[in-house]
């Protein structure tokens, strides 16, 4: 086994040191090739935070469809000063949501969001913005444990998220639950969209009872555990596979969602003692002292290699920057200090927003 991870790690941080001399700016790194590059010329990903009144772009409580563990407002968030902030490119400026507009260009097509609940964080925020942009329009909502679809009726356009931890499976057996590095069975359920948004990282990071997997398959070799970046890898390298072999680019774009990071840790920004509770303003530096994640790395890896185009949604470091934009205790259903998921409204809009610059143009 050890054989094995060395030479892999070894990439890994041989791939970050040629970043890190290619940009001396890490973090605002523009990762696509040609046949990658978003619909615009511009880098939406290097800019700032700015404060504007006229934000936010909608209100929670008109969106009939929120999820409550998203709705900080309604479960009593004290603070509003997070809603008002907006991105900002330092070289241009991202083209103002239009939700009718949106749908128009969208008529009669699929949009699928496929990950964990990071994807549903996303895939709410993106049916709120359009539904608060048109509100006339008639719509449908149908939700399972797997797949949620929420239809536009009078468009024709479909917004589906289908769950799924690590993009590849997890299958049961007598042994216990199997972590399979080189199987995509679900990816069934994924052909045909016209649009797929992927995500995936933060549950290959859950240990102990949250762990969803008990043992790890990798080709015919199975393992009690495997360092987590070299199991990412893998499985990434599994679902490049899978793009290469089922998506047809003239029917299907495909887009990376990109690691959305979290702030357990104060000292990511600089901050030792503190975690996102009670953070009421985005972190005002350029360079953020926390550095880019080696998720980051290792999903860059990925897609310098995979044949077909995928546009990488590269959303870390502005997201790193809104310390202030988590839910921390104030949400429903769910108890404890939440510094991974994001309050809507707030930052996944943006990451809309950009989403509908490389769809729309």
């Amino acid at each position: 086994m050890g054989s094995m991870l060395k030479p892999l790690l070894l990439s890994v941080y041989a791939f970050l040191f040629w970043q890190q001399t290619a940009n001396a700016q890490v973090h605002n790194h523009s990762i696509f090739s040609s046949s990658r590059k978003l619909a615009s010329r511009c880098n939406f990903f290097r800019g700032r935070w700015v404060y504007d009144n006229t934000y936010p772009p909608y209100q929670s409580s008109n969106c009939p469809f929120m999820n409550q563990q998203f709705d900080c407002q309604k479960f009593g968030r004290p603070d509003k000063t997070y809603l008002k902030y907006r991105w900002q490119p330092f070289s241009c400026n991202i083209p103002r949501f239009n939700g009718v507009v949106f749908l128009e260009r969208m008529r009669g097509k699929k949009i699928m969001f496929v990950g964990d609940s990071l994807s549903f964080n996303m895939w709410q925020s993106l049916g709120c913005m359009i539904y608060t942009s048109a509100p006339r329009t008639k719509y449908t909502l149908i939700t399972t444990t797997i797949l949620s679809e929420l239809v536009f009726e009078d468009y024709g356009v479909t917004l589906m998220l289908y769950h799924t931890t690590h993009l590849v499976d997890i299958v049961s057996t007598k042994a216990g639950r199997v972590l399979k590095l080189n199987s995509i069975r679900a990816g069934k359920a994924w052909v045909g969209m016209d649009v797929l948004i992927f995500n995936s990282w933060h549950w290959w990071l859950h240990t102990g009872g949250t762990q969803p997997w008990d043992y790890v398959q990798d080709g015919r070799k199975t393992y009690k555990d495997m360092n987590t970046l070299v199991a990412f890898y893998k499985g990434l390298t599994t679902w490049a596979r899978w793009v290469n072999l089922n998506v047809n680019p003239a029917k299907t774009k495909v887009f990376f969602q990109g690691i959305s990071p979290t702030h357990f840790e104060g000292k990511d920004w600089g901050a030792p003692m503190k975690s996102c509770s009670h953070e009421t303003q985005p972190y005002s530096g350029l360079k953020y002292p926390g550095g880019i994640p080696m998720a980051s790395v290792v999903l860059n890896k990925v897609l310098s290699r995979i044949r077909k185009p995928v546009y990488l949604l590269d959303i870390t470091l502005l997201s790193q920057y809104r310390k202030d934009a988590h839910p921390t205790y104030y949400r429903g259903g769910h108890s404890g200090l939440d510094c991974s998921h994001w309050c809507l409204p707030g930052l996944p809009d943006t990451w809309n927003q950009i989403l509908y610059a490389a769809l729309i143009g």
